[in-house]
Protein backbone atom coordinates (compact mmCIF):
# COMPACT_ATOMS: atom_id res chain seq x y z
CA UNK A 1 0.00 0.00 0.00
CA UNK A 2 0.85 3.53 -0.54
CA UNK A 3 0.32 5.89 2.66
CA UNK A 4 0.28 8.95 3.85
CA UNK A 5 1.57 9.46 7.97
CA UNK A 6 0.59 12.95 9.58
CA UNK A 7 2.50 12.31 13.28
CA UNK A 8 3.03 14.78 15.71
CA UNK A 9 7.10 14.79 15.99
CA UNK A 10 6.68 13.58 19.56
CA UNK A 11 6.75 10.20 17.75
CA UNK A 12 9.25 10.57 15.27
CA UNK A 13 12.26 8.27 16.42
CA UNK A 14 9.27 5.67 16.76
CA UNK A 15 7.84 6.61 13.67
CA UNK A 16 10.92 6.44 11.31
CA UNK A 17 12.14 3.27 13.07
CA UNK A 18 8.17 1.97 12.31
CA UNK A 19 8.62 3.07 9.04
CA UNK A 20 11.89 1.21 7.87
CA UNK A 21 10.51 -2.20 8.73
CA UNK A 22 6.88 -1.63 7.15
CA UNK A 23 6.41 -3.60 4.28
CA UNK A 24 4.18 -0.17 2.58
CA UNK A 25 5.52 3.06 0.92
CA UNK A 26 4.98 5.71 3.36
CA UNK A 27 5.33 9.26 2.92
CA UNK A 28 5.42 11.29 6.49
CA UNK A 29 4.97 14.64 7.69
CA UNK A 30 5.65 15.97 11.35
CA UNK A 31 4.31 18.58 13.17
CA UNK A 32 5.80 20.62 15.74
CA UNK A 33 5.18 19.11 19.45
CA UNK A 34 2.89 21.59 21.47
CA UNK A 35 0.04 22.30 18.99
CA UNK A 36 -2.51 20.37 21.18
CA UNK A 37 -2.17 22.92 22.99
CA UNK A 38 -3.78 25.34 20.55
CA UNK A 39 -6.74 22.13 19.43
CA UNK A 40 -8.53 24.75 17.18
CA UNK A 41 -5.41 25.33 15.25
CA UNK A 42 -4.35 21.51 14.99
CA UNK A 43 -7.44 20.57 13.44
CA UNK A 44 -7.21 22.87 11.17
CA UNK A 45 -3.81 22.34 9.71
CA UNK A 46 -4.51 18.75 9.78
CA UNK A 47 -7.78 18.99 8.28
CA UNK A 48 -5.49 20.87 5.26
CA UNK A 49 -3.07 18.30 4.76
CA UNK A 50 -5.57 15.73 4.67
CA UNK A 51 -7.43 17.66 2.15
CA UNK A 52 -3.62 18.43 0.24
CA UNK A 53 -2.68 14.67 0.67
CA UNK A 54 -6.64 13.39 -0.86
CA UNK A 55 -5.71 15.85 -3.79
CA UNK A 56 -2.25 14.47 -5.08
CA UNK A 57 -1.37 12.85 -7.80
CA UNK A 58 -0.27 9.56 -6.33
CA UNK A 59 -3.40 7.98 -4.77
CA UNK A 60 -2.64 7.23 -0.98
CA UNK A 61 -4.77 4.14 -0.14
CA UNK A 62 -5.09 5.54 3.49
CA UNK A 63 -4.03 9.03 5.24
CA UNK A 64 -2.73 7.59 8.82
CA UNK A 65 -3.25 10.41 11.54
CA UNK A 66 -0.86 9.41 14.37
CA UNK A 67 -2.69 11.65 17.09
CA UNK A 68 -5.15 11.01 19.66
CA UNK A 69 -7.87 12.77 20.20
CA UNK A 70 -5.41 15.36 21.66
CA UNK A 71 -7.37 18.35 23.43
CA UNK A 72 -10.47 17.64 20.65
CA UNK A 73 -8.11 18.16 17.95
CA UNK A 74 -8.55 15.27 16.83
CA UNK A 75 -12.39 15.74 16.37
CA UNK A 76 -14.66 16.59 13.30
CA UNK A 77 -11.29 15.87 10.87
CA UNK A 78 -13.38 14.49 7.63
CA UNK A 79 -12.33 12.16 5.51
CA UNK A 80 -12.22 13.63 1.78
CA UNK A 81 -11.79 10.94 -1.16
CA UNK A 82 -9.41 8.87 0.94
CA UNK A 83 -10.11 7.08 4.05
CA UNK A 84 -8.31 8.04 7.38
CA UNK A 85 -6.93 5.43 10.32
CA UNK A 86 -6.71 7.30 13.48
CA UNK A 87 -5.48 5.50 16.62
CA UNK A 88 -7.90 4.98 19.33
CA UNK A 89 -6.33 6.77 21.78
CA UNK A 90 -6.92 10.29 24.45
CA UNK A 91 -3.89 11.50 23.82
CA UNK A 92 -0.04 10.61 22.98
CA UNK A 93 0.31 8.82 26.56
CA UNK A 94 -1.93 6.09 25.25
CA UNK A 95 0.15 5.43 21.71
CA UNK A 96 3.59 5.62 23.81
CA UNK A 97 2.06 2.98 26.46
CA UNK A 98 1.17 0.89 23.83
CA UNK A 99 -2.41 0.54 24.43
CA UNK A 100 -5.70 1.47 25.76
CA UNK A 101 -5.48 -1.17 28.56
CA UNK A 102 -2.21 0.31 29.80
CA UNK A 103 -3.34 3.80 29.74
CA UNK A 104 -6.31 2.99 31.69
CA UNK A 105 -4.07 0.46 34.22
CA UNK A 106 -2.14 3.10 35.24
CA UNK A 107 -4.11 6.77 34.66
CA UNK A 108 -7.32 5.22 35.48
CA UNK A 109 -7.56 7.03 38.66
CA UNK A 110 -5.70 9.41 38.08
CA UNK A 111 -5.34 11.21 34.31
CA UNK A 112 -4.20 14.61 35.12
CA UNK A 113 -0.64 12.69 35.71
CA UNK A 114 2.05 14.86 34.42
CA UNK A 115 4.28 12.65 31.81
CA UNK A 116 6.90 12.82 29.65
CA UNK A 117 9.31 10.50 27.33
CA UNK A 118 12.46 11.42 25.00
CA UNK A 119 10.24 12.61 22.38
CA UNK A 120 9.55 15.47 24.93
CA UNK A 121 12.16 15.95 25.90
CA UNK A 122 13.74 16.29 22.82
CA UNK A 123 11.37 18.46 20.94
CA UNK A 124 11.76 21.71 22.33
CA UNK A 125 13.14 20.41 25.48
CA UNK A 126 9.66 20.06 27.43
CA UNK A 127 10.38 18.80 30.82
CA UNK A 128 6.53 17.31 31.30
CA UNK A 129 3.90 16.93 28.97
CA UNK A 130 1.84 19.81 30.82
CA UNK A 131 5.09 22.30 30.36
CA UNK A 132 4.17 23.53 27.25
CA UNK A 133 6.13 26.78 28.08
CA UNK A 134 3.87 29.65 27.71
CA UNK A 135 2.86 29.79 31.56
CA UNK A 136 -0.13 27.75 31.41
CA UNK A 137 -1.24 23.56 32.11
CA UNK A 138 -3.01 22.03 29.27
CA UNK A 139 -5.30 19.23 30.73
CA UNK A 140 -5.83 17.48 27.54
CA UNK A 141 -8.73 15.33 26.49
CA UNK A 142 -10.19 14.64 29.78
CA UNK A 143 -10.98 18.22 30.40
CA UNK A 144 -12.04 18.93 26.88
CA UNK A 145 -14.47 16.21 27.66
CA UNK A 146 -15.90 17.91 30.52
CA UNK A 147 -16.21 21.13 28.04
CA UNK A 148 -18.19 19.01 25.66
CA UNK A 149 -20.72 17.80 28.32
CA UNK A 150 -21.02 20.67 31.07
CA UNK A 151 -19.81 24.00 29.40
CA UNK A 152 -16.91 25.54 29.73
CA UNK A 153 -17.57 27.14 32.92
CA UNK A 154 -19.17 24.18 35.16
CA UNK A 155 -16.38 22.33 33.32
CA UNK A 156 -13.69 24.28 35.03
CA UNK A 157 -15.54 24.12 38.59
CA UNK A 158 -15.52 20.69 38.05
CA UNK A 159 -11.92 20.27 36.80
CA UNK A 160 -10.74 22.18 40.33
CA UNK A 161 -13.09 20.29 42.37
CA UNK A 162 -10.95 16.57 40.90
CA UNK A 163 -7.30 18.69 40.95
CA UNK A 164 -7.33 21.17 43.85
CA UNK A 165 -4.30 22.87 44.28
CA UNK A 166 -1.58 21.55 45.23
CA UNK A 167 -2.23 18.17 44.47
CA UNK A 168 1.53 16.89 42.68
CA UNK A 169 2.85 18.47 46.19
CA UNK A 170 0.71 16.10 48.34
CA UNK A 171 2.51 13.27 46.94
CA UNK A 172 1.24 12.56 43.47
CA UNK A 173 4.21 11.35 41.04
CA UNK A 174 5.13 12.62 37.33
CA UNK A 175 5.75 9.85 35.06
CA UNK A 176 8.52 9.02 32.19
CA UNK A 177 7.55 6.79 29.70
CA UNK A 178 10.66 4.68 28.28
CA UNK A 179 10.66 3.16 24.80
CA UNK A 180 12.68 0.17 24.66
CA UNK A 181 13.96 0.86 21.23
CA UNK A 182 15.05 4.62 22.70
CA UNK A 183 16.40 3.98 26.30
CA UNK A 184 20.11 3.67 25.04
CA UNK A 185 19.88 7.15 24.60
CA UNK A 186 19.35 8.24 28.21
CA UNK A 187 16.33 10.45 27.95
CA UNK A 188 15.39 8.26 31.22
CA UNK A 189 18.37 9.55 33.24
CA UNK A 190 18.16 12.94 32.24
CA UNK A 191 14.36 13.29 33.20
CA UNK A 192 15.07 11.72 36.42
CA UNK A 193 18.27 14.38 37.37
CA UNK A 194 15.74 16.80 36.25
CA UNK A 195 13.08 15.71 38.50
CA UNK A 196 15.52 14.64 41.50
CA UNK A 197 16.49 18.74 41.17
CA UNK A 198 13.12 20.09 41.31
CA UNK A 199 12.08 17.72 44.52
CA UNK A 200 9.55 15.70 42.39
CA UNK A 201 8.80 12.33 43.07
CA UNK A 202 9.00 10.34 39.53
CA UNK A 203 8.37 6.61 38.12
CA UNK A 204 9.76 5.23 35.25
CA UNK A 205 6.79 3.10 32.78
CA UNK A 206 8.30 0.77 30.26
CA UNK A 207 6.19 2.31 26.69
CA UNK A 208 5.76 0.01 23.61
CA UNK A 209 5.75 0.63 20.03
CA UNK A 210 3.20 -2.03 19.14
CA UNK A 211 0.47 1.01 18.19
CA UNK A 212 2.55 2.84 16.34
CA UNK A 213 4.04 -0.30 14.45
CA UNK A 214 0.41 -1.48 13.74
CA UNK A 215 -0.55 1.80 12.56
CA UNK A 216 2.34 1.97 10.06
CA UNK A 217 2.55 -2.07 8.85
CA UNK A 218 -1.38 -1.55 7.95
CA UNK A 219 -2.64 -4.03 11.02
CA UNK A 220 -5.93 -1.83 11.59
CA UNK A 221 -7.81 -3.57 14.14
CA UNK A 222 -11.09 -1.97 14.67
CA UNK A 223 -11.00 -2.66 18.36
CA UNK A 224 -7.59 -0.30 18.43
CA UNK A 225 -8.02 2.08 14.87
CA UNK A 226 -10.69 3.83 13.69
CA UNK A 227 -11.43 3.94 9.93
CA UNK A 228 -12.85 7.09 8.77
CA UNK A 229 -14.51 6.67 5.25
CA UNK A 230 -15.02 9.11 2.67
CA UNK A 231 -17.74 11.16 3.69
CA UNK A 232 -17.32 10.83 7.08
CA UNK A 233 -16.28 12.82 10.01
CA UNK A 234 -14.43 11.58 13.46
CA UNK A 235 -16.52 12.25 16.52
CA UNK A 236 -15.60 12.12 20.14
CA UNK A 237 -16.74 9.33 22.50
CA UNK A 238 -14.27 9.33 25.55
CA UNK A 239 -14.93 6.16 27.58
CA UNK A 240 -12.12 4.25 27.59
CA UNK A 241 -12.65 1.82 24.65
CA UNK A 242 -14.19 3.06 21.97
CA UNK A 243 -12.72 6.50 22.16
CA UNK A 244 -13.01 8.00 18.95
CA UNK A 245 -16.51 6.74 16.35
CA UNK A 246 -17.38 8.45 12.63
CA UNK A 247 -20.26 10.19 11.95
CA UNK A 248 -21.34 11.97 8.54
CA UNK A 249 -19.71 14.70 7.42
CA UNK A 250 -21.32 18.11 8.13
Amino acid sequence: MLLKLLSCNVFLREACLAIAHSPHTIDPEFFELGEHAHPDRLRESLQARIDAAAQEAKRYDAILVLYGLCGNAGVGLRAPGTRLVIPRAHDCCTILLGSKDRFREHFEQNPSTPFSSLGYMERGNYFLRTDLGDGRIHYGDQYAALVEQYGEDNAKYIWESMHPEGMEAAGHQIVFIDIPETACLGGETQFRNKAAAEGKSYRSLQGDMRLIRRLIEGDWDPDEFLIVEPGQQTAGVYDWSEVICTREAQ
